[in-house]
């Protein structure tokens, strides 16, 4: 009969479970790799230009990944100039007022786009917009006050466009021309 000391039995036992971890490390699955780029893949370059009678005109480029959302904001004067807007006029703290304090126009636009695998842009686009349209006299606190007449509009538009610079033109309920190009 052939005795094994106590230490050689634990020796085998870790060899035995060493070479059984190193069987099944064998037979896992390799490792994924990337070895081509998608359409998804790396930023795309967005141009977006509003064409508005009531909230003025205005461009802008910006790099987006798919997945991505961006806020384009523009704030311009309105034909005739800013309109005060004194204290204790309404909602006064969503207005957009310019360092003096008077309303002037303000567009906004957010971009969402999600890419598919062939290069097509699926876009969710936002549009809110404000912008004074004369003046009107409102009572606030016992006062009368002579506050910006304010006209606004807000709009969820979805489509499908090409990532290959080809321009997609959407028309908002208000006239409000959004035209977007995209380009990787």
């Amino acid at each position: 009969m052939f005795c094994v000391p106590r230490r050689s039995a634990a020796f085998r036992g870790a060899a035995l479970a060493f070479a059984s971890a190193f069987v099944l490390c064998a037979h896992a699955a390799p490792p994924i790799t990337v070895t081509s780029k998608t359409a998804t893949d790396g930023p795309i370059r967005y141009t977006v230009k509003v064409m508005s009678k009531q909230f003025g005109d205005a461009q802008q480029t910006r790099t987006l990944r798919s997945g991505e959302t961006d806020d384009f904001t523009w704030r311009t004067t309105p034909p005739g100039g800013a309109v005060p807007t004194p204290e204790g006029c309404p909602d006064m703290a969503s207005l957009p007022l310019d360092a003096n304090g008077a309303m002037v126009r303000q567009t906004q636009v957010r971009l969402a786009p999600i890419v598919a695998s062939n290069g097509t842009a699926n876009v969710q686009l936002s549009f809110r917009a404000q912008a004074p349209r004369g003046t009107q006299t409102v009572t606030s606190g016992g006062k009368s006050l002579t506050c910006p007449a304010v006209v606004q509009h807000a709009e969820v538009v979805r489509f499908s466009m090409p990532t290959s610079g080809a321009a997609k033109t959407v028309k908002l309920a208000d006239g409000t021309q959004i035209t977007i190009s995209a380009v990787r």
